[in-house]
């Protein structure tokens, strides 16, 4: 089995946990000493993403997760234990939920956003 830095299998944790914010810092632990592995940002992107979504920065939102659909992209369908046509689903399915005409709303408002699809993620062995 392959082995990761140990942030990476404490960002899945995290992940599943709905801790977005953990995950970003995570991530960019790892990042900060591989800044070629775009993969890396690609997770760290959707992570914000989601992060944003979940208070109301639409535009951040959608802004992240366009940015981290396409740094994924050269790395389907697998890559570092990921199978990254889910996430890739993932991504474009929360991109067609993402209102495209509000840039905000108020923290309080939030909760009234369209549900994003649920996503977990497990570290899988490359058949």
């Amino acid at each position: 089995m392959t082995l990761y830095p140990m942030e990476y299998y404490q960002f899945f944790i995290s992940f599943n946990e709905g801790d977005y914010y953990t995950c970003h810092d995570l991530l960019e632990w790892i990042w900060l000493t591989e800044k070629d592995n775009l993969f890396l940002k690609g997770l760290l992107q959707m992570t914000v993403a989601i992060y944003h979504y979940e208070y109301g920065n639409i535009k951040g939102a959608r802004l992240m997760m366009q940015a981290g659909h396409s740094y994924i992209q050269p790395y389907r369908p697998f890559h570092w234990g990921v199978d990254l046509e889910e996430i890739n689903d993932f991504m474009e399915r929360s991109l067609e939920i993402i209102p495209s005409d509000v840039q905000s709303v108020p923290f309080e408002e939030a909760g009234r956003l369209p549900k994003l699809p649920a996503l977990f993620l497990y570290l899988k062995e490359q058949e």
